[in-house]
């Protein structure tokens, strides 16, 4: 029996409806705060992730499913958002038109890594981006879509982390001081890490092989290197949290694993899943667009991760499937051919109606009735045909009347809109 690909799984019914519950949530909140939908292709040139994400980064080095199309061309199975919503901002030249935009996107990305509780290889992910906006103000905002989103969903004890990047004026002092750290603790450091130090050495803080966290766990921060501009974002950011009573908790060793963030970094924790207690992340990528070939253009965005978090959701136990109005029994060709009709009816007028399309019993058929949780039965053979009136029972009182054929449809519209 062929079976799924390691890391990929099947989101089945019972389970698609919590994920759009989720989906919903998330639509309705970016509405109000003005972002806008995009839909991003799944394959990009291999280039756009290279040049965007770092090529550093374990990402590309290690994660990307990449390979040649017949043309020799390389391309990439989306690994993440932003870079293709940036490469979709430069291209339709939307900063021509308006320079602030903000959108978002929901879909599945890919990466060759472990599989492991909420991890697999095709992923979701919920993304939104604010582009040509470089006031703080707009971080406070992102921060704040994220824990309102998780409170929408009754995720109660969503913390956000966060931290200062900094930026190419401030960089180099910092670089100095973990350069140097990293050289005393270099024989510490895995293969990887002793390979990046030189060129990348902010990739060293963002391992995740347990020697190498605690070879830089009293690495410099970041945070103690900022300039006066960033350092002046970064108090905005956390006063304006403040006003907004987030409580959020400063994490000076918050890197994020891609090389384009600058500034307020970010990710939204929460106690739900045991160790893996991030759920969402961020920041903010002042150069990325220039470097993808746009013009000088701020950004800030995040990503949730939809498959942690609908497990997350999942914990309440909460059912989120629609079960069916009515469950026409009908017993007998003719009464099945009319039920037929009803249930074509129904479902254009919005009533959820299920039927038996095979001739089994009355037993059998509210025994399935039951088990697909149909509020009402409307019981037809060929005596109710004959004498003009079905009987119609609810199936949690167990209390059956007789309901007129004649105007059948209008009839059960009315009542079963009124229940619903």
């Amino acid at each position: 029996m062929l079976q799924l690909i390691r890391g990929f799984k099947d989101i089945l019914p019972g389970e698609v409806e919590l994920w759009q519950h989720i989906e919903n949530q998330a639509r309705a909140l970016f509405a109000d705060f003005g972002y806008r939908e995009i839909r991003i292709p799944l394959l990009e040139k291999t280039a756009l992730f290279a040049r965007g994400i770092g090529e550093d980064t374990d990402i590309v080095e290690k994660e990307m499913y990449t390979f040649a199309d017949r043309k020799g061309e390389m391309i990439t199975l989306r690994p993440e958002a932003t870079a293709s919503i940036v490469r979709a901002y430069i291209q339709h030249r939307f900063y021509a038109v308006d320079p602030v935009q903000k959108f978002f996107t929901i879909g599945p990305m890919f990466r060759r890594e472990r599989p492991q509780k909420g991890r697999y290889r095709q992923f979701y992910q919920i993304n939104a981006e604010a582009l040509g906006i470089a006031e703080p103000l707009i971080d406070v905002q992102l921060i704040h879509l994220l824990v309102r989103l998780l409170q929408r969903l009754h995720v109660n004890d969503a913390t956000p982390h966060i931290n200062s990047l900094g930026c190419p004026a401030c960089r180099p002092a910092f670089r100095e001081a973990l350069l140097a750290h990293i050289a005393r603790r270099r024989e510490a450091l895995c293969a990887d890490c002793q390979r990046r130090s030189t060129r990348n050495p902010m990739r060293v803080l963002d391992c995740k092989v347990p020697g190498c966290r605690e070879a830089m766990a009293d690495a410099p921060a970041m945070i103690d290197h900022l300039c006066p501009d960033c350092a002046a974002h970064f108090a905005v950011v956390r006063e304006k949290l403040e006003r907004l009573g987030i409580d959020y908790r400063l994490d000076k060793r918050l890197v994020r694993g891609l090389d384009y963030y600058t500034r307020t970094t970010f990710e939204i924790h929460t106690a739900a899943l045991g160790a893996q207690s991030a759920v969402a992340g961020g920041g903010r990528y002042d150069g990325l667009i220039e470097l993808l070939g746009g013009p000088p253009t701020p950004g800030v965005g995040f990503a949730v991760g939809f498959d942690r978090l609908a497990e997350i959701v999942a914990l309440q136990q909460v059912d989120f499937t629609r079960p069916p109005h009515l469950f026409i029994a009908a017993l007998g060709p003719a009464a099945q051919a009319a039920a037929f009709d009803w249930q074509m009816a129904l479902a254009e007028a919005g009533i959820h109606v299920e039927m038996d399309y095979a001739d089994r019993s009355l037993k059998a058929q509210m025994k399935r009735a039951d088990r697909l949780g149909a509020r009402q039965v409307l019981i037809v053979g060929d005596n109710e045909l004959q004498t003009g009136e079905a009987l119609l029972r609810d199936m949690a009182t167990r209390q059956q009347a007789p309901v007129a054929l004649d105007g059948l449809v209008d009839t059960l519209c009315r009542r079963l809109s009124a229940d619903a």
